[in-house]
């Protein structure tokens, strides 16, 4: 059996060259494994690449930038039956890596996440907001949402059969690859084991940023599953909303704080249910999602001219509105406005109205991709 440890790599001169090094090669060859390491030079302007080839790697290049890149290259390149993943900076454990591949070797998973949060994580190796609030906010979601099972989602070190990896299909090129390889991984039902590990403090310069990587993870995981995130909350605003607005309008009273808030919640919630329609369609043209039976019966042409159609006629209906407004105004000599709830519900409709014609011309431009893609 072979074994290839896939390392990417970003200006790590000083510290690539040891990682490599801690690859135990020679006990995994000892126990029958024909070891080779590959990095992953993903662009690097110092000496990253030569320091690890002096050390004993095989370099490739990475032809884009990005972490889930290079991991595409990494899997294409290796040679191995077991893929074992980890980064350049001296923060995972290679040493273990025998020790951590064991349950592949033992037929006990396919899949093998390390766990930080159950291991140790040495002083000054990861911010505090990350250990207590980000990490196992994104891993509780993820979790929640596809029923992983596993104590830590965004650990870098990670052993894999290749193939299991080439059934994944994996194909983001940033950070959020890290959570569509586990998503991947639970939602095709492959065996998953976790290990406890050492996690230790980076050697050179962070590469990550907290709230932008953070939300890059949340976004993907929106874009599996938009329903929990949008779709609900929006129809519960939806109603509310509504409720609120219908209300006061067939009360016929001056309530214009409630009609502000009934439109206000009408308006967000519309908003949210377009934002899931979107998110579903999106994740149903680039594969990343099944589409449901409402976004499959709206993504088609003929569904996309009704709902430019409808959208045209609501905007119609409230400029119809607003003018009426303005002609009764301009008949009182523009003094005080008294048809305040006229004018709320013309601005009502105006915007629901322009909402839903962007919506058909955005799902439109996903359908015109599809179409390019069925072609190519």
């Amino acid at each position: 059996m072979k074994i290839s440890i896939v390392i990417p790599a970003l200006n790590e001169e000083g510290i690539v060259g040891k990682t490599v090094r801690s690859v135990p090669v020679e006990e995994l060859e000892r126990n029958g494994l024909e070891t080779e390491i590959v990095v992953v030079d993903n662009a690097s302007t110092d000496n990253t690449a030569n320091e690890a080839r002096e050390a004993g790697a095989r370099v490739v290049l990475g032809p884009k930038r990005g972490y889930g890149n290079a991991y595409l290259t990494g899997f294409k390149e290796a040679k191995g039956d077991i893929i074992v993943m980890g980064d350049a900076d001296g923060t995972y454990p290679f040493p273990m890596t025998y020790e951590f591949i064991q349950p592949i070797l033992k037929g006990e998973a396919d899949f093998v996440m390390g766990s930080r949060l159950k291991g140790d994580i040495k002083p000054g190796a990861m911010p505090a907001l990350h250990k207590y609030v980000g990490n196992p906010f994104l891993t509780w979601i993820l979790n929640f949402l596809f029923h992983a099972g596993i104590s830590d989602a965004h650990c870098g070190m990670r052993a894999i059969r290749k193939e299991t990896a080439e059934k994944l299909e994996l194909k983001s090129g940033g950070m959020e690859f890290a959570s569509e390889m586990v998503i991947e991984a639970a939602r095709k039902h492959v065996k998953i084991a976790e290990i406890p590990i050492e996690y230790y403090p980076r050697e050179g310069e962070s590469k990550l940023s907290s709230f932008a990587d953070g939300w890059r993870h949340l976004r993907f995981m929106m874009l599996y599953r938009p329903t929990p995130f949008l779709f609900a909350p929006g129809i519960v605003a939806l109603a509310v909303g509504i409720f609120l607005t219908l209300t006061v309008a067939a009360a016929g009273t001056s309530r214009l704080h409630t009609l502000i808030l009934g439109s206000l919640l009408l308006i967000i919630g519309y908003q949210m249910v377009l934002a899931w329609l979107h998110f579903g369609a999106f994740g149903s043209v680039y594969g990343y999602s099944k589409s449901s039976g409402i976004i499959e019966k709206i993504m088609s042409y003929h569904s996309l001219g009704r709902e430019l159609f409808i959208g045209f006629l609501i905007l119609a209906v409230g400029v119809v509105g607003g003018l009426y407004v303005l002609y009764s105004w301009s008949v009182t000599g523009y003094g005080s406005l008294y048809q305040l709830q006229y004018a709320m519900m013309a601005l009502i409709l105006s915007i629901l109205g322009i909402q839903t014609i962007f919506s058909g011309m955005f799902l439109s431009l996903l359908l015109l991709a599809n179409d390019y893609k069925t072609d190519d």
